[in-house]
This record gives C-alpha cells, sequence and structure tokens, in this order.
C-alpha cells in the first residue's frame, strides 16, 4: 500500500504531539479526539477508513487508541510515521505516571497526600461501573452473549480462572459462530495476506520486543526485572477488550500472587492512570514500578517501569506493521468480526469482576477469600464498612450518571471532598 506523503512530517508529529497530550478520559475520549482532529480537521483519513482501522485494532490485544494512531502515522509516512504517532501518544502519560509514582511513594504517607488518592479511588469505583454499562449497552447483543458475560464472570470471580482462557474461549466460540456465516457474505475480501511479508515483520519486530527480554535473562536469570518482564509480556499478548478487561487479573495476579503492591495501592494506580494522558494501560507502569520499589527502592523502581513499558508497547508496532496492510481484507471476515463479538460479551463478565473486586476493596478496610475447594468468595468484615468511602462513590455515580460530568471533573469533585473529610475528621 502507498503511504500518503502528501502530509509533511513535522506537521504530522506536532499533530500527534498534541493528540498524546489531550488524550484524557480513556479510550472512548481518545478515539473521539483523533477522529475529530484525523478526519474531520486536518481530513487525512475518510469515515470508512477510520472506521475500519478502527475496528481492526479493536480486535488486536492492547491498547486500541495507540495502535489506532499508529495505524494511521503508518499510512502517512511508513513505519516511521507509525512510531512517531505510537511513541508520541504514549510519552507524555508514561512521564506523568513515572512522576506521580516516584512522588507516590516519597510522600505518600503525608495525610493530604493520602486523601487525595483517597477520594480517587472512590471515584475510579463509579468509574469502572459506568464503563461496565456502557460495555454491556454495546457488547450483548443476544442470548448466547449474555451467556458469555456470565461465564466470564462466574469464572474469574469464584473459580480464580486464569484471564487468558477465559478470553481465548470467548473468541473461538465466536470465531466458530462467525465461520458458520463465512459463505454467506457478500463483503469483498480484498487482497489477501502475503504471508512471507507478515513474516519478516513479526521476525524483525518481535525479536526487537524480546531480545532486551532474552539478555536480561541470560544476566540476571532470577531478578524482579525478569519477572517483571514475563508477566507483562503474558499480558501484552493477552489484553483484548480493553484496559478494564485484564485490570482484574493483573491486580489480584500483583497484589494477591505477587505481593508487589496492595489493594489500595493498585486502585491508587489506576486512579493516577484516569487522571493522566495516554492509554489507561500505563496503569501497568505504576504497578511495574512499585514491584520493583518494593525490592530495591526507586531507582530500580525506575528500571522495572521501563521494562514493563517496553513490553507492553513493543508488541503494539508488531501488530500493526505486521497487519496494516491488510485491514480491509480483516474487515470482511466474518469470522474474525465473531471473534471480536465473543470477546466483547465476556469483556463484560470481566469487567463486572473488577467492579465487584474493587467495592469490595473501596468499601471494607477488611477483605479475605475464603475458599470452598474449587470454588472461593471474597467476603468482607462487614464491621470494616466505611461510611465516607460510601458517600464519595455515591458523589461520584451522581456526577457521572446524572450530570453526565466527565471524568476529570468527577475526579476533582471527590479529591476535593476526600481532602475536606480527612481535615474534619
Amino acid at each position: 500500500m502507498s503511504h500518503q506523503n502528501v502530509v509533511p512530517f513535522r506537521e504530522a508529529v506536532s499533530v500527534w504531539l498534541r493528540i498524546g497530550i489531550l488524550s484524557f478520559g480513556g479510550p472512548a475520549a481518545q478515539i473521539a479526539l483523533m477522529h475529530n482532529v484525523v478526519v474531520e480537521e486536518k481530513r487525512w483519513l475518510s469515515e470508512k477508513n477510520y472506521l475500519s482501522a478502527l475496528g481492526f485494532c479493536m480486535m488486536l490485544p492492547g491498547p486500541e487508541a495507540m495502535q489506532l494512531a499508529t495505524y494511521i502515522g503508518w499510512r502517512l509516512h511508513g513505519v516511521l510515521g507509525g512510531l512517531a504517532a505510537g511513541i508520541l501518544f504514549v510519552m507524555p502519560g508514561a512521564l506523568i505516571v513515572l512522576s506521580f509514582a516516584i512522588a507516590y511513594v516519597l510522600v505518600g504517607e503525608s495525610s493530604t497526600f493520602a486523601a487525595i488518592f483517597f477520594g480517587i479511588k472512590s471515584a475510579v469505583l463509579a468509574i469502572v461501573l459506568d464503563a461496565l454499562i456502557r460495555v454491556g449497552r454495546r457488547s450483548l447483543q443476544s442470548q448466547a452473549h449474555w451467556c458469555l458475560a456470565a461465564l466470564g464472570f462466574t469464572s474469574l470471580f469464584f473459580f480464580d480462572l486464569p484471564f487468558p482462557i477465559v478470553i481465548l474461549t470467548a473468541a473461538f466460540w465466536g470465531f466458530w459462530r462467525g465461520a458458520d456465516s463465512e459463505l454467506q457474505t457478500g463483503l469483498p475480501n480484498s487482497f489477501p495476506p502475503n504471508f512471507s511479508q507478515i513474516s519478516r515483520t513479526i521476525l524483525v519486530w518481535g525479536g526487537l520486543w524480546l531480545a532486551p527480554l532474552l539478555l536480561l535473562w541470560l544476566m540476571i536469570p532470577e531478578h524482579i526485572l525478569v519477572d517483571v518482564a514475563a508477566f507483562f509480556s503474558m499480558l501484552a499478548v493477552t489484553t483484548f477488550g480493553g484496559a478494564y478487561a485484564v485490570l482484574a487479573y493483573m491486580a489480584q495476579e500483583a497484589v494477591n500472587s505477587q505481593g508487589w503492591l496492595t489493594a489500595g495501592q493498585m486502585m491508587d494506580g489506576l486512579g493516577l492512570a484516569e487522571t493522566t494522558p495516554g492509554p489507561l494501560i500505563l496503569v501497568t507502569e505504576f504497578v511495574g514500578f512499585m514491584a520493583g520499589f518494593s525490592i530495591g527502592g526507586v531507582t530500580l523502581g525506575i528500571l522495572s517501569a521501563v521494562v514493563t513499558l517496553w513490553v507492553t508497547f513493543v508488541p503494539c508496532f508488531l501488530w500493526i506493521f505486521a497487519g496494516a496492510p491488510y485491514i480491509d481484507f480483516v474487515a470482511s471476515r466474518p469470522s474474525l468480526a465473531g471473534a471480536l463479538s465473543g470477546i466483547t460479551a465476556a469483556v463484560v463478565g470481566v469487567i463486572l469482576n473488577l467492579s465487584l473486586w474493587f467495592a469490595l476493596h473501596v468499601l471494607f478496610t477488611d477483605i479475605v477469600r475464603i475458599d470452598h475447594g474449587v470454588l472461593g468468595i471474597w467476603t468482607p468484615a462487614l464491621n470494616s464498612f466505611d461510611s465516607h468511602a460510601a458517600l464519595l462513590v455515591i458523589l461520584a455515580g451522581i456526577l457521572l450518571f446524572f450530570f453526565k460530568q466527565n471524568v476529570l471533573k468527577v475526579l476533582v469533585a471527590t479529591t476535593a471532598v476526600s481532602v475536606a473529610l480527612s481535615f474534619f475528621a
């Protein structure tokens, strides 16, 4: 595919930097911002091409908004354009999250700072519930989709099954259902993939992604950096359905299995990612920093955050550069569209699991998981109920659901009230 070099590269870079700095509010807001700039203001893409690219990016693991920016950059200026767009979309938020993470561990014990994060985490619960409703309305279009959502929730919340198994099972079901209608579609197939070209791209970018990790493993085989690299590399290839889909799995593994941070710190990290520009999956950078910090202080925390960023975002370039020439072909296949439909339905159950997990840890200070054979239930101590947290969650819900305020305004409001309550307390 030829690239549209009529757009000066310097102009494109300035636009990507502007989008990266202004990309607050999660993927929906970011996709709308890009549409406004790229389709309506600059007219770099047609509406049809933009929507086809968006559908393709939603099928990929990783942050769809960042990958959409990478694709548009590639379409304009090839690999260099894709790199510029993807890096500039992520870098402002990554620098801010790292700065806040350092401040968090250095001054987080102050009462004002603690009150700020208490307000943030209370608002995050309402924000996640809002995401659950929005994703559910879009994804649950049939009885089968409702069943997939219910099975996804039950598998994670009660049986603690691995998140990748839930997502892959839903994808295979959707692929199989879509394949049944493959011969009935009249959509054009476009030109089929060139597998030798795809293989070369995977070899180059897969090597760039994995070579530093192999070197790290050879140099320090039993080290926190290797553990962080392995964990977030696995997440990078299974993060289908947006950041909210993987957060519950990541939180429970990082908090309960690895012990890298507490549940409260995990929600503080999510609050940071919600209030900064860039993809919400930047919460992984905070988790990676805390993992390194817990072992070796700020310096190791920074190194761990860098490793986390590398293994989280380099695969995004691999997916886009390998698949970008074939977006029209992919968009024409009902089997692939079915796989995406199955994933998004299961994601509703995954986000419900996340919502309950967050709700319990926000509203109660004492939570234990009680196991009954293969079945496990998170159980709060009722006398540990936090009325201040409940008040802030209700405030956030009213602002979000009734007054339709954006995420930043909700976070500012709950933070201000939390600080005021701390002074009165």
